[in-house]
């Protein structure tokens, strides 16, 4: 997360809407432990990494849509979802992700 400081500082000084991503949990075998954190901003800026490139794009859509609503939420990747090979989670676990807009 404290790799993340600078930019979200930056974007909290320009008035953007922000949320952040953070693996919570994993089964079988990730590209990233928990703790790992994402933040995503209104125009869709992403800083950090919650699974090493192969779902961010989808964690981006599921972030502004935590931005749009206000409302947090846990979401799962995992390798039987056909969802995680259409958003390239090919190796062989779930990831689970807690999503929340982050409030200044």
């Amino acid at each position: 997360m404290r790799e993340l400081l600078n930019d979200l500082d930056r974007w909290q000084k320009k008035g953007k809407k922000i949320a952040v991503a953070r693996v919570i949990d994993l089964e079988g075998s990730g590209p990233r432990l928990p703790g790992a954190a994402m933040a995503v901003n209104e125009d869709g800026e992403v800083v950090g990494s919650v699974s090493g490139g192969c779902v961010e794009g989808a964690v981006v859509v599921e972030a502004l849509e935590v931005i749009e609503t206000g409302e947090r939420r846990t979401v799962t990747f995992g390798y039987s979802d056909d969802e995680a090979f259409a958003v390239g989670l090919t190796c062989g676990g779930t990831i689970h992700l807690f999503l929340e807009p982050l409030d200044w």
